[in-house]
């Protein structure tokens, strides 16, 4: 056996928000991943389109840092709770794991998820403490709740001595005490090179290589990370690629090439051994969790099990009249293929078939998870309809179960009443409340379902101040019915496009969706009505000429600028007999039935 004193991997876990990504620009840095003068930009690591957009880390990325004569490999996680699956997959590439939390905010639920799971794959841990130089940091309350958390999940004397470090990822700096500011990160790597253990394994024996991630080339197909945990792997070898959770037998491959992880950068190279975390090409029908073995002993390795999704949608076909005008992929093959070849990438998404040919059921981990796979897929050119989503439910001896979820709120004091009150009405239950700085946490288990639809109305509460995370905590009886909408809808009677005129005929009815010469059609959601009813309206409507009306008469309306949705708040404001057209251009509500006498006919036979 072989100890790789020359390299160590780490994963950095945190709750969303909490400074990760600022974190890892810090550390390439510090290792000279940047030459004299480069141009380098913040969040270096978020090279999706929409991390960017949103400030927040959708997929766990590999780097690596020079640090001396060591090489350190880094993977930088997601912390929003709906990317958990992300996390989990990836914590089995490492050796142990830097903890951040932020000064100010502390322990939040996503940082007992990820570390939970970190414990039970007895990683060691390096606690940071970071945001240090934010003006409302409670830094020794901070400590004392890390230790908290810690004993309430159970941590072994050693994990409980996990070295503490200060640190501000902004600023590039980390110290051992939080009263003494460092000048920069070598307090870390150097804690990262004391306490983490290097990878050790069997060099001289059969290979053994478990995927934990996938990515794709135009050039060369399927690209394949993952930790060698045995032998070594060169380029043209034969491998066999086999499944701990499979019966199928193995199948013959040959590596075409390997990348090691270099700064921002994959360097090619001819040979990886043990502890090395490395991409590779050739090999076609690859999934998250198989093993590459040597084809004289395959002996594939046991893949983590990635909690089951709690949320489903339906996606189809775009039936409306105006399918196919905006959008490059609209068959229902097309959109097939497209799902089924995210579930390769994304371990904690199910795709089935739905219960018409041009449906599929998708099984995510919340509302994020399921509108960030949209939101990429109408980039792409793809064109469809989705439906409001639903929780999944499950039959535990003999009755009916629920997923739950853990709501960690901060507010101001003032809107602490109005929270609580909202909250209450819809079945949840407060575990806790107490000061978080200058403002108030309160902790409430409450069912996944009645969530939908109260982030926006959480906002509008707290006047934009409050700050809502939630976690999945597990499943419990059925609760009981809830109404999470007082709202109707306001409907097109026609189609056509709006007029001012149609326009401020309707206004008075409700909030509006649509502005001035929108296209419309008959079933569009046009507008909200305050009432629990829908109303059907024309807003195509015109002003007809007289010999004493002038045509510029319609100038002197006033009409009130319309309420634009993104894509979440369409999500969570749909009803059941409601859908979301997605174009790549635009974001239309309609209902399911759009002629109105049919609607109507099937609304009065179900009452």
């Amino acid at each position: 056996m072989i100890v790789r004193e020359d390299l160590r991997n780490v994963a950095i876990i945190a709750h969303v928000d909490h400074g990760k990504t600022t974190l890892v620009d810090g550390l390439l840095e510090q290792g000279g991943a940047y030459h004299e003068n480069q141009a380098t930009t913040d969040r270096v690591m978020d090279s999706n389109a929409l991390e960017k957009e949103r400030g927040i880390t959708i997929l766990a990325k590999n780097t690596a840092i020079r640090y001396g004569d060591k090489k350190i490999n880094v993977i930088d996680t997601p912390g929003h709770a709906d990317f958990g699956g992300e996390v989990e997959r990836i914590l089995k590439m490492v050796n142990g794991v830097i903890l951040l939390v932020d000064a100010a905010e502390g322990p939040m639920p996503q940082t007992r998820f990820v570390l939970r799971k970190a414990m039970e794959l007895n990683h060691r841990i390096i606690v940071v403490v970071n945001k240090i130089d934010r003006p409302d940091a409670r830094v020794h309350e901070v400590i004392d709740e890390v230790l908290e958390l810690l004993i309430d999940l159970n941590a072994t004397d050693e994990q409980l001595d996990s070295p503490m470090l200060f640190c501000s990822g902004r600023a590039g700096t980390a110290s051992f005490s939080p009263d003494v500011p460092g000048t920069d990160l070598k307090p870390l790597l150097d804690t990262i090179i004391d306490y983490i253990p290097s990878p050790d394994g069997e060099e001289d024996e059969d290979l053994q290589l478990l995927v934990s991630a996938i990515d794709y080339n135009e050039y060369v197909g399927k690209i394949g990370v993952g930790r060698i945990e045995r032998g070594t792997l060169k380029v043209n070898q034969e491998v066999s690629v086999c499944n701990y959770h499979s019966d199928a037998s193995p199948r013959r491959a040959k590596i075409v090439s390997i990348y090691q992880f270099e700064g921002l950068s994959r360097q090619p190279a001819t040979t990886a051994t043990v502890g090395d975390i490395v991409c590779f090409a050739g090999v076609e029908e690859l999934s998250i969790g198989d093993t590459l073995c040597s084809p004289s002993n395959p002996e594939p390795l046991e893949f983590v099990k990635v909690s089951e999704p709690t949320m489903e949608m339906t996606f189809s076909v775009n039936d409306s009249p105006f399918a196919g005008k905006e959008g490059k992929f609209v068959t229902s093959r097309q959109i097939r293929d497209r799902l089924y070849k995210e579930t390769l990438k994304d371990v904690s998404l199910r795709v089935t078939d739905g219960d018409t040919t041009d449906s599929f059921k998708v099984a995510g981990r919340g509302e994020m998870h399921l509108s960030i796979l949209i939101e990429t897929m109408r980039r792409e050119g793809y064109e469809l309809c989705c439906s409001t989503p639903r929780v999944l439910y499950k039959t535990i001896d003999g009755t009916l179960h629920e997923p739950m979820e853990r709501v960690s709120i901060d507010v101001p004091d003032e809107s602490v009443g109005t929270v609580v009150q909202k909250l209450g009405s819809r079945k949840g239950e407060l575990l806790e409340m107490g000061k978080a700085g200058t403002r108030t946490r309160i902790e409430y288990l409450i069912p996944s379902r009645c969530l939908f639809g109260y982030r926006s109305e959480f906002m509008t509460d707290t006047k934009g101040e409050g700050v809502i995370n939630t976690l999945f905590d597990g499943y419990q009886p059925f609760k009981g019915d809830v109404i999470t909408r007082y709202t109707g809808s306001l409907i097109a009677s026609e189609d056509g496009e709006a007029t001012s005129y149609g326009l401020f005929n309707t206004q008075d009815r409700g909030a509006m969706f649509i502005g001035v010469q929108t296209p419309v059609y008959e079933g569009m959601i046009v507008g909200e009505c305050p009432k629990m009813e829908d109303i059907v309206v024309n807003v195509c409507k015109k002003k007809h000429l007289t010999a004493i009306r002038s045509k510029g008469a319609d100038e002197a309306l006033i009409l009130t600028p319309p309420r634009v949705m993104s894509l979440e708040q369409a999500i969570e404001y749909i009803a059941e007999d409601e859908l979301i057209e997605v174009t790549p251009k635009s974001l239309r509500l309609r209902k399911k039935i759009l002629n109105t006498q049919l609607r109507l006919k099937a609304n009065a036979k179900l009452k």
